[in-house]
């Protein structure tokens, strides 16, 4: 008899990761997604409807519920994963898988545990990630490893291009791992919580640009909020402008004033930010040449 599984998915890594247990033969009998919200860009695969077209019935609130935790106990899963899940889940919930409650995180632990870590990685200008599977525990990201594959971050990569890379290694991990986890040969790795690092949430209000910080931080930002994220902006003459693409070059001018429009940059604290895609806040995207025509005003320091 095959072992019972419960899935908690949502995004692309999820969507990938339910298709490769399914194409394995894994015997999924309940899916926990996410209902899909209004405020958020919508680019990625629908979990709900990879689970439909196979007949796999999949709920949409959380799985801590009373009644949601009570149809998981009913089941009697021996697999309880989770594939980009965005709640924690209960330690009440964990315990009701009998071989083990498994989560597949998007970087190569434990550095980056906690939200948004490929996100963070761009951020803070990492040449490298990945996608770790762990046994989850009540701590969150702390569970032992099972198996981990590395990713490089290329300097130009956005948070998207990370992204998809972290997907295939994701899918790569579950590849090989699954059927050591049926076999019960599957390795569990301590996970040495001091070697690593914890970060939270992010959001839109944290895409402010800090000019007096160096052009390559301000483009690391960029990058790592750039589309289909909500962005990286400045202000000019009292309206939001987001930075959609850049560059760090060298040169030096004051943080946040613009001393070149062919090509368009900008002063920084350590280097000058060569700016290539804008927004102004409710109109249309442009290139920094068609921003320039149409922008008299750029004399004025940005904030």
């Amino acid at each position: 008899m095959k072992d019972k599984v419960v899935v908690c998915a949502y995004h692309n890594v999820g969507y990938r990761c339910l298709e490769e247990l399914i194409r394995q033969g894994a015997d999924v009998r309940l899916v926990f997604s996410h209902e899909d919200s209004a405020n958020e860009e919508i680019w990625f695969d629908s979990v709900r409807e990879l689970a439909a077209r196979h007949g796999i019935p999949c709920v949409t609130g959380s799985i801590n519920a009373a009644e949601n935790r009570e149809r998981v106990a009913a089941l009697a899963p021996d697999f309880l994963l989770s594939f980009y899940y965005r709640n924690m889940i209960e330690p009440e919930v964990l315990a009701l898988a009998r071989r083990g409650a498994l989560n597949l995180h998007g970087s190569y632990l434990p550095k980056y545990r906690g939200r948004v870590p490929i996100n963070w990685a761009v951020i803070n200008g990492e040449k490298q990630t990945g996608a770790t599977l762990h046994y989850m525990v009540e701590k969150p990201d702390a569970g032992e490893i099972v198996d981990q594959e590395a990713v490089e971050i290329a300097f130009e990569d956005t948070a998207f291009d990370v992204f998809k890379k972290v997907t295939e290694a994701a899918v790569t991990v579950l590849r090989r791992t699954w059927p050591q986890l049926v076999a019960g040969t599957a390795p569990r790795i301590p996970m040495d919580l001091k070697a690593g690092n914890y970060c939270g949430g992010r959001r839109p209000e944290d895409g402010r640009i800090d000019w007096h910080l160096g052009a390559e931080r301000i483009y690391n930002l960029v990058r790592g909020v750039t589309h289909p994220y909500p962005g990286a902006f400045t202000t000019l003459s009292g309206r939001r402008v987001f930075i959609w693409q850049a560059l760090p070059v060298e040169g030096a001018a004051e943080p946040g004033r613009v001393v070149s429009t062919e090509p368009l940059r900008v002063g920084t604290g350590a280097g000058l930010l060569e700016i290539q895609r804008l927004q102004v806040e409710g109109e249309a995207e442009l290139s920094a040449e068609a921003f320039v025509e149409k922008t008299p005003c750029l004399g004025e320091l940005l904030a």
